[in-house]
Formats: structure tokens, C-alpha cells, sequence
């Protein structure tokens, strides 16, 4: 196995289970609390996020990316990068806490004055390990990054159920989110070794900037333009039914980041590696997507099957307005790590200004349908959300004939088993759900046993391609540094 090869294993191996675990800690809690809380409580929060993640991409200000994606980055690089972050964070706090009463009467909602400023520390405490996660991530060290995600959930988790249970309300989520937070940005600092010096170079940052800064704008546009739905929801409906769709989301996004996004944390380092090397790059880039879409594609449709269950069971029926939310997204979700990776390419390429010119062409599209399918109401504005992703992904994917010499033809054509057969293993998963009568857990351990089964047996008569990868990189994961 060559080096590539088995280094990008081990960081697959270990960004995996950094993820399951992070989420897994962080997962435990929110189900509790959503049982303790109200989906008004969620809405409440809810309202706030996009001013949060706002400051949080710009916090970075697109170093992150650039320093991985350069060579023959230096020490003054980082402790600059370093600085930099500290300064922005300081600044985005300062700037939250005071525009906090404005957003309070933007959503006529009083608590939100308090509830934004103290979730504003937040962001002060995540710029002091920026740095740290980022060159963690360029060296595939997620072994170091689980330990600091499992210990920061666990305890955050732990202080957001104890206060939910003493009676503090909303108020138990923001403890659970500053104690996180706190206690991550103190164990990177203890289990990471890198040190900033008393070096700072503002030619360092402007040579960065170059390619960072249209990393920075297409992230702050995806970021705001992702999270119009939560303020669209927020301001022309209710709290609870963005507390309903919020929850959602967060479902929908946990899976995503534990799988497709997992994946794309590793092989971006990796593709950027080899990005001179053409051939290289297009075959590791093919394999990528076959392995994604093994995984992704019967997960996000399995959920569809048995969203109803799976809800009731973990949060209970009082969110059962979730369910075809949550149907509704999974299937938004289904080509997101194919659109992930082919802007992967654009940046391993250092084509950040392609990049920057999509992220504009697919927002404006954003806000287009966001004004044609709201007068119908949420269901009709998630229909809308599909059909953007579907056109995302065939913009996202045209640049990489050019640039990998692998045309949307081919990818949906390497593609199209491993969807056939997850089609067909959700409708059979439909079917036994229109057989049975029994209860939540049941009927959720019959559908996933049973959808597994029909799978893993299409997957082995049909002899996918995908299936001989996906048992390669298991024997992989049983020695990963063999």
C-alpha cells in the first residue's frame, strides 16, 4: 500500500471515529433535552443561528483552508493566522453583543437580547484553537481531535441536562454550548503541541488572503444562504415550527457530518497532496465518490423509510410535525457530499475564484426559490430545497471535466448503482412498515435489520464496484496501519 494510500486510510479511520463519537456524546443529550424543552424553546435559538454562524466562517477568514491547501506553509503563517483569529473573535463578540436588541426586534422576540449576547462568548472561545483543529486536519491527526470533541460533549452535555432538569429552560442549552466549547478550546491547547511564537506578518496573511479570501466570501454566502430558511421560517410563521424544523435539520445535519463530511475532512488534505498530479487526483477522486455514495445514499434514503418511528421513539410524539420535515431534507441531502467533493476539486486546484463565482450563480438561486415557495408554505419551500440541490450538484460538477478530466456523464454513471440499489431497498423498507403493527422500536429495528439484509444482498449479486472498496477499506480499519 503506498503511502497516500495508507495515510489517507488512517485519517478516514480515525475522522470516522472521531465523528461517531463527537456525535454520538453530543447526541445523547439533545434527545433528553428535547424531551425536557419545548420546540419553541429550539425556535427561539434557532433564530439566532445564522447571526452565530456568520461569525463563526468569518471568524476563520478563509486561512483555514488556505494553509492547508499551501505546501509549504511556515511557523510565522500560523502564529499570524493564529492572532488573527483571537483579534476577529474579540471584534465578532464585541459586534453580537451590541447589535443583540436589533435582532431581538427583527423577530419581535425580547429574550433574544440576553440569549444572543451570552451565545456570542462563543465565538470568542472557539478563535483560540482555530489554529490547532486546522493543522490537525491538515496532518489527518484526528485521533487528537477525538479526544478533545468526546471530553467537551460529554461534560457540556452533562452541565445542558442537569440545568434542563433544575428547571433553566432555554437557558440549558446555552450552558451546554459555552461549557462545550470552553473545555474543547482547553484540551486542544493541552493534547496539541504547536505553540504560537511572538510572530506575526501581515505579508504572510495578504499572500494567504489571496486564495483565502474568495474561500472566506463563498463560505459566508453559503453560510447565510443555507440558513435563510431558519429566518424565513422564524420570522413569517412561528417559533415552533422552526423549532420543529430545526430539529429537523439537526438530525439530518448529524448524519451528514458523521459520514459525507467525515470523508471530505480527510480527502481534501489528501487530494491536495497530489494536485499536480492529474491522473492521481481523478482516480482518488472516483474512488471517493463510489465509497460516499455506498454509505450516503442508503442512509439518507433509509431514513426517509422510517423517519416516523425514528422520531417518535428518540424525541416523542410531541414532535411528530418533524417527520416530513425531516423526510423532506433527507432527500435535499442526498447529493450533497457529490457536490462537496467536486468543490473539493476547485479548491484543491486553487481555482477559489471559480469557487466564489458559484457559491454567487447558486445563492441567488437560493433566494429565488425561497420567494417562489414560501406563499405555499414550509412543505413547499422544502419541495424547493430539493430541486436547488439537484441543480447545485450539476454546477458543482461541471468544472470538474475541465480541471480532472471527469465529466458529470461519467460521475453519474459510476453513481447510478449505488442509488438503484438504495432505491430499492427503501421501498422494500416501506413495505415492511405496511406489514407490521408493533411498536416505535420494533417497527424501527424490523425496517433497519431487514433494509440492511435486502443491501448488503443487492449490493453482493450485482457485484458493485463500490462493495469491493467498501470491504478493502473495512479490512483496512480492522489494522489501519498495516
Amino acid at each position: 500500500m503506498d503511502n497516500l494510500k495508507q495515510q489517507t486510510l488512517y485519517g478516514i479511520f480515525w475522522a470516522l471515529l472521531e465523528r461517531i463519537a463527537f456525535r454520538s456524546i453530543q447526541f445523547l443529550p439533545s434527545i433528553l433535552m428535547a424531551r425536557l424543552l419545548s420546540p419553541k424553546e429550539f425556535g427561539v435559538v434557532g433564530m439566532i443561528m445564522i447571526f452565530l454562524l456568520l461569525a463563526q466562517t468569518f471568524l476563520d477568514g478563509g486561512f483555514g483552508t488556505a494553509i492547508i491547501q499551501k505546501k509549504n506553509s511556515t511557523h510565522v503563517d500560523e502564529c499570524s493566522i493564529f492572532y488573527f483569529n483571537i483579534l476577529v473573535g474579540m471584534i465578532l463578540t464585541l459586534g453580537i453583543y451590541v447589535t443583540a436588541p436589533l435582532i431581538a426586534r427583527f423577530y419581535a422576540e425580547p429574550l433574544l437580547t440576553p440569549l444572543t449576547r451570552w451565545l456570542s462568548l462563543d465565538i470568542l472561545l472557539k478563535s483560540f484553537s482555530l489554529i490547532q483543529t486546522t493543522l490537525l486536519t491538515r496532518s489527518l491527526d484526528f485521533k487528537t481531535q477525538i479526544k478533545a470533541n468526546v471530553l467537551a460533549n460529554l461534560f457540556g452535555g452533562v452541565a445542558g441536562v442537569t440545568a434542563a432538569y433544575a428547571g433553566l429552560g432555554i437557558w440549558s442549552i446555552v450552558i451546554q454550548t459555552l461549557v462545550a466549547s470552553a473545555l474543547r478550546t482547553t484540551s486542544l491547547w493541552f493534547l496539541n503541541p504547536w505553540r504560537p511564537s511572538w510572530s506575526f506578518s501581515l505579508e504572510s496573511l495578504r499572500n494567504l488572503f489571496i486564495f483565502g479570501s474568495n474561500m472566506l466570501f463563498s463560505s459566508l454566502l453559503g453560510t447565510f444562504f443555507d440558513n435563510l430558511y431558519p429566518v424565513f421560517i422564524g420570522k413569517v410563521f412561528s417559533a415552533s415550527a422552526l423549532g420543529y424544523y430545526t430539529r429537523a435539520n439537526s438530525l439530518k445535519m448529524m448524519v451528514i457530518d458523521t459520514t459525507s463530511s467525515t470523508l471530505s475532512r480527510v480527502l481534501f488534505p489528501a487530494m491536495a497532496s497530489i494536485q499536480d498530479d492529474t491522473e492521481r487526483l481523478r482516480q482518488l477522486y472516483r474512488k471517493s465518490i463510489l465509497l460516499i455514495t455506498f454509505v450516503h445514499f442508503p442512509l439518507m434514503l433509509g431514513l426517509v423509510a422510517t423517519a416516523q418511528p425514528l422520531i417518535n421513539l428518540l424525541f416523542s410524539e410531541k414532535w411528530h410535525e418533524s417527520i416530513l420535515y425531516f423526510q423532506l431534507l433527507c432527500l435535499a441531502g442526498l447529493l450533497y457530499p457529490m457536490s462537496v467533493i467536486n468543490l473539493d476539486v476547485l479548491k484543491v486546484k486553487g481555482r477559489s475564484d471559480l469557487f466564489f463565482r458559484l457559491e454567487l450563480v447558486k445563492r441567488a438561486m437560493t433566494v429565488m426559490m425561497i420567494l417562489l415557495t414560501m406563499r405555499w408554505g414550509i412543505v413547499a419551500m422544502l419541495i424547493g430545497q430539493i430541486i436547488s440541490s439537484i441543480v447545485n450538484y450539476f454546477l458543482n460538477a461541471y468544472f470538474t471535466k475541465q480541471l480532472i478530466g471527469y465529466p458529470i456523464s461519467t460521475q453519474i454513471a459510476d453513481i447510478a448503482p449505488n442509488l438503484g440499489i438504495s432505491v430499492l431497498t427503501t421501498g422494500a423498507m416501506f413495505l415492511l412498515s405496511s406489514f407490521v403493527i408493533v411498536p416505535d422500536w420494533a417497527l424501527l429495528l424490523i425496517q433497519a435489520s431487514g433494509g440492511i439484509l435486502v443491501f448488503l444482498s443487492l449490493a453482493w449479486l450485482v457485484k458493485l464496484e463500490s462493495w469491493g472498496e467498501s470491504l478493502f477499506l473495512l479490512r483496512a480499519f480492522t489494522n489501519p496501519l498495516t
